[in-house]
């Protein structure tokens, strides 16, 4: 009876190892009850497509951000060399539109005329860098005509800020202040320096490149500012004014005085020791073309070997 009782115990062991042998062995082969789980793990929860962590650089084109309502914002190159001169137009967007056309202007003069730079230098020009400011002002982010600009600058103000209704050139880290000034208006400044993609867009890229001097296109005042945040302007700051002023005839004003400017993209480049200056066009209709042909030439010379 004992010997009966041990045999009956065995089998009831062997039968229970079996199903579980079974039933492990059908959970992983039946997609219908074992279900492919996607990995939730910290090291591909926060890794961001490159575009978020640094631009993308290509031989000619570098796509350094996306504006509020997602447009690129886009650097053009001309030559190679390691000496990077920035030009930048658009940070009003359609309120300076002259700014963009002038520098997509200055694109296809470069486009024609590659010997113009010298071998050790690279042009990159960021024709809009508030791509919705200036869609809302001609119907587009790229390249276009001036009869798409509606004919009264009352129109085009709106255009002067981005998708958030911020102040760009009011954005950026000097003297940034929670409050905006433009002349006699008040303007708002985002919530913070850097809080708008197109201003970190820009920084980033500068932060990456670190180019040797930038030039920036405005309007409307006809003449040539140069950067500064809390401190002595730049000797090579002061000497690329002169230079751009004496090429192209615009006056050479100095530091911009006629009132408070806080957050501006210049000043900040200051604040980072780049040489930065200010180029005023004359009013909000015309690029003047020529004179900033020779300008940019005069640069471009000055920074050769």
């Amino acid at each position: 009876m004992k010997n009966i009782l041990i045999i009956f115990l065995v089998l009831i062991v062997l039968g229970f190892g079996a199903s579980f042998l079974f039933s492990d062995s059908t959970n992983k082969t039946d997609p219908t009850i074992y279900e492919k789980e996607e990995p939730n793990t910290p090291s591909n929860q926060n890794i961001k497509p490159i575009e978020e962590t640094q631009p993308i650089i290509n031989e000619k084109t570098t796509i350094i951000g996306k504006s509020v309502e997602k447009r690129d914002i886009i650097a053009n190159h001309y030559g190679t060399g390691e000496t990077e001169i920035l030009f930048i137009g658009g940070i009003h967007g359609g309120y300076e539109w002259n700014t963009s056309l002038l520098a997509y202007e200055m694109m296809d003069y470069l486009e024609a005329n590659p010997n113009t730079i010298p071998n050790n230098v690279k042009v990159t020009i960021i024709p809009v860098l508030n791509p919705d400011g200036l869609n809302k002002t001609v119907g587009t982010s790229s390249n276009f005509k001036s009869t798409d600009v509606p004919p009264t600058i009352a129109e085009t103000i709106s255009g002067r800020f981005n998708a958030n209704k911020v102040d760009l050139n009011r954005n950026f880290d000097c003297n940034w202040k929670s409050t905006g000034i433009w002349q006699n208006k008040t303007v708002d400044p985002g919530s913070k320096a850097f809080s708008e993609p197109e201003s970190q867009a820009i920084r980033n890229y500068i932060d990456v490149q670190k180019p040797q001097a930038v030039v920036v296109w405005y309007s409307s005042a006809g003449g040539i500012y140069t950067s500064n945040c809390n401190g002595t302007v730049l000797t090579e700051t002061k000497t690329l004014a002169k230079i751009f002023a004496e090429a192209s005839k615009y006056p050479n004003q100095g530091e911009f005085t006629s009132y408070e400017i806080n957050g501006d993209m210049v000043n900040w480049l200051a604040k980072e020791n780049i040489p930065a200056i200010s180029v005023l066009l004359t009013d909000h209709t015309n690029t003047e073309k020529n004179k900033n042909q020779a300008g940019l030439e005069a640069v471009l010379k000055h920074y050769s070997n």
